[in-house]
């Protein structure tokens, strides 16, 4: 399909690193629990934040509500990192951790399959 344009469209992005004051933008998802929204969550957190602190400060914010979890084992759980598997380290920060700006996490809680075995 032809479109007709009446001049250059200005290219002006918006969501580069320096447009959140020394933040970055974060996006998580847990893999089998989609009822939460649907779609994963997006955060803008400082690069020097601790990975635990990732974990006790913001996840339980954004997931707690789901019946699983409370019953995650942290210590089985699989992580992606930008489409690559991943061990992160807690006591590192989002940048030793390789976690830039809009890196993308998904995490995998094995043998929680959502409420009811749903997948959600």
């Amino acid at each position: 399909m032809a479109i007709n344009s009446i001049g250059d469209y200005p290219e002006k992005i918006t969501d580069e690193v320096e447009n959140f004051n020394g933040n970055q933008l974060l996006a998580l998802d847990w893999d089998d629990h989609r009822g939460l929204g649907g779609a994963p969550s997006l955060v803008a957190l400082a690069p020097s934040m601790l990975f635990s602190s990732v974990l006790s400060d913001v996840m339980p914010g954004l997931f707690s509500a789901h019946p699983d979890w409370a019953s995650i084992d942290w210590k089985m759980v699989k992580w992606v990192l930008d489409g690559q598997v991943f061990q992160p380290n807690a006591d590192a920060s989002l940048k030793d951790n390789g976690i830039g700006h809009k890196s993308f996490i998904r995490f995998k809680t094995p043998g929680l399959d959502g409420f009811n075995g749903s997948l959600n």
